[in-house]
């Protein structure tokens, strides 16, 4: 069975969930989504064969969902559960914008930026929205200008966004030409 957190790529990265039998994903981050939201797939092949642990009312069939016992859903749905509503009503502007631009818009700005600071440390170009440099002042350099990045194993570990800029780009290059 291949179970997969897609959650650095959905957003950016073209994703075919049928690829897998079980696809989760955390939104917060790639699609831009309040945290608490997130999505799932299970495959029609799996979903017989995995029972759902919290499940409740969310998760039943039907008018057969309220009282006992619980009747799960054919379908997908007995994975789901309760959301958290608000989480979900904010998240679905931003997903509408995502897909009016494009995943391969999206891909494709990201990956630029990506490629423009790479060049601007003459490091080779690749097919990734991340970039990790491993200079041992680069986090501190970085943040001492205000920019947002993760710390990995001593390395500043950057990724580009859709709402990155050739600014952010440039801002990033200067604090680490310093």
């Amino acid at each position: 069975m291949l179970i997969a957190d897609a959650t650095q790529a959905v957003g950016w990265l073209p994703v075919d969930a049928t690829r897998f039998d079980v696809l989760a994903v955390s939104a917060y981050k790639w699609l831009m989504c309040p945290r608490g939201t997130a999505f799932g797939y299970v495959s029609p092949s799996v979903r017989d064969r995995i029972r759902p642990v919290a499940a409740n009312w969310y998760a039943g069939e039907g008018n057969a969902s309220y009282g006992p016992p619980l009747r799960l859903a054919a379908d997908a749905r007995r994975f789901d559960i309760a959301v958290p509503w608000f989480s979900y009503v904010a998240a679905a502007p931003t997903l509408e914008l995502l897909l009016d631009i494009g995943i391969g818009q999206i891909h494709d700005h990201d990956v630029r930026l990506a490629n423009r600071f790479r060049e601007g440390l003459g490091l080779p170009r690749s097919n990734s929205a991340f970039v990790t440099i491993n200079e041992p002042d680069a986090p501190q350099r970085l943040a001492a200008a205000g920019i947002r990045m993760s710390v990995r194993n001593g390395g500043a570990r950057l990724a580009f966004h859709l709402y990155t800029t050739h600014a952010d780009v440039d801002a990033a290059l200067t604090a680490l030409r310093r």
